[in-house]
């Protein structure tokens, strides 16, 4: 029997363009969705900057799309978003 182990909601691997939009709607910056599941993605930007704790994941450039997403993890240019509402 294994103790601590989470069981992962099954991700879908999408490795599709996406836009994340900072707090306010400006600062849209593109990034690739890796994978994503139904409470959260995996996503890479192209720059190194850290992202804000809050933002918007979308697929189109639009701000007003999308959803609100908080980073739950940061690994170099990869980032672990859960999406909240």
């Amino acid at each position: 029997m294994m103790f601590g182990t989470k069981k992962r909601e099954a991700r879908k691997s999408l490795r599709r363009p996406g836009w994340v939009t900072l707090e306010g709607g400006f600062a849209v910056r593109p990034c690739l969705v890796e994978d994503m599941s139904s409470s959260g993605a995996k996503i890479t930007v192209q720059d190194s900057n850290t992202l804000p704790t809050k933002l918007r994941l979308a697929f189109s450039r639009d701000a007003r799309t999308g959803r609100a997403c908080e980073v739950v993890w940061q690994d170099g240019k990869t980032f672990g978003v859960k999406f909240v509402s």
